[in-house]
């Protein structure tokens, strides 16, 4: 696990460059026929790439973007009218029979199906209309980490052609440079502290939600630390009331219109005796990264995923073989 997520900069970089002709096109395409709806499907650490991609999507292109459930397809068999939409299914392996079967009735719904998906002979990539290769190579560890990172990439850079933005495009170039500066990055106050507690909630709002919700899995399934990653508004709707000084908070705060809600959490729950554990904002105890507010989460991320295999080994766990899981997860 910590050698592959801290390939993620090489990765990313290599990843920009071979994919960028086949994002022309597929922006190219997105803009000359208008999808009337972003429907994402996946699974996992997929599925928070997915959670990602709504708040970019929404935010920056200003298209509705809802999920997909696989089941729908691949239990339910029913055929669904996916006319005018754009089909994004993500996936590491490309394997999973039900991201695979929903992939195939949306193409047959009349979706435009592309797949970010990191093997490029697997089944979803045969699916699929247009391939986005992530290109993150040979991933060992069960936790997904660098192909995880490549997912976001691409998605930055898919929305970044489609919109045109010379912005988003200027910080992406600058992405992989910044995830070597963000792997560098010290956490290890937060080891010590959450390496002695049972329950954890991580916190963001936005677009940092999808790396919340990253997170709350890699610390169940490396680090056997039970945690739930919630929205910094939802979290006030009675989940907060489990806090207290043995159950923290972890919370990513980017720089953007979101900042100001988690910041005042964030006080409100230190000033209550919670530990509150954040990067960015004006309360953070973690470093992090400045860039532009897009991929200000995907530097977090990366910071996050070093601390994580540190509070894995330090809670006395195997990072890179936790039980009951395995690397391709099929589900039907």
């Amino acid at each position: 696990m910590f050698r592959e997520a801290a390939q993620a900069a090489a990765v990313v970089g290599a990843q920009l460059d071979a994919n960028a002709a086949t994002v022309a096109r597929i922006a190219r395409r997105l803009r000359d026929a208008p999808p009337r709806a972003v429907v994402t499907c996946a699974r996992g650490s997929s599925d928070h790439a997915a959670t990602f991609a709504k708040y970019l999507f929404e935010t920056r292109i200003g298209v509705l973007v809802a999920s997909a459930a696989p089941s729908v397809s691949s239990v339910y068999a029913t055929r669904q009218d996916l006319r005018d939409t754009l089909f994004l299914a993500i996936s590491q392996s490309g394997r999973s029979p039900d991201i695979v079967a929903a992939a195939r009735a949306a193409r047959e719904g009349g979706a435009l199906v592309v797949a970010a998906v990191n093997d490029e002979s697997s089944p979803l990539a045969t699916a699929a209309e247009y391939t986005l290769p992530l290109r993150a190579g040979e991933e060992k560890s069960v936790a997904a980490t660098k192909s995880y990172v490549a997912s976001l990439a691409a998605l930055v850079q898919l929305a970044a052609e489609w919109s045109k933005d010379s912005a988003m495009r200027a910080a992406l170039a600058k992405l992989p440079g910044d995830l070597d500066r963000a792997w560098a990055l010290d956490w290890t106050p937060a080891v010590d502290a959450l390496s002695r507690v049972d329950g954890l909630f991580v916190i963001a709002r936005g677009m940092g939600l999808g790396i919340a919700q990253e997170a709350a899995l890699k610390c169940k399934e490396t680090c056997g630390l039970h945690a739930e990653a919630f929205s910094s508004a939802e979290v006030r709707h009675g989940p907060q009331a489990l806090l207290r000084d043995r159950f923290p908070v972890l919370a990513f705060c980017q720089d953007d219109e979101a900042r100001s809600g988690t910041q005042a959490l964030a006080r409100e729950l230190a000033d209550r005796g919670v530990p509150v554990w954040m990067a960015g904002g004006e309360r953070a105890n973690l470093p992090s990264i400045a860039s532009h507010p897009v991929l200000e989460p995907i530097l977090m991320a990366e910071s996050f995923y070093r601390m994580a295999n540190a509070l894995a080994i330090a809670r006395g766990h195997d990072p890179d073989d936790p039980p009951h899981l395995r690397k391709v997860t099929e589900t039907l």
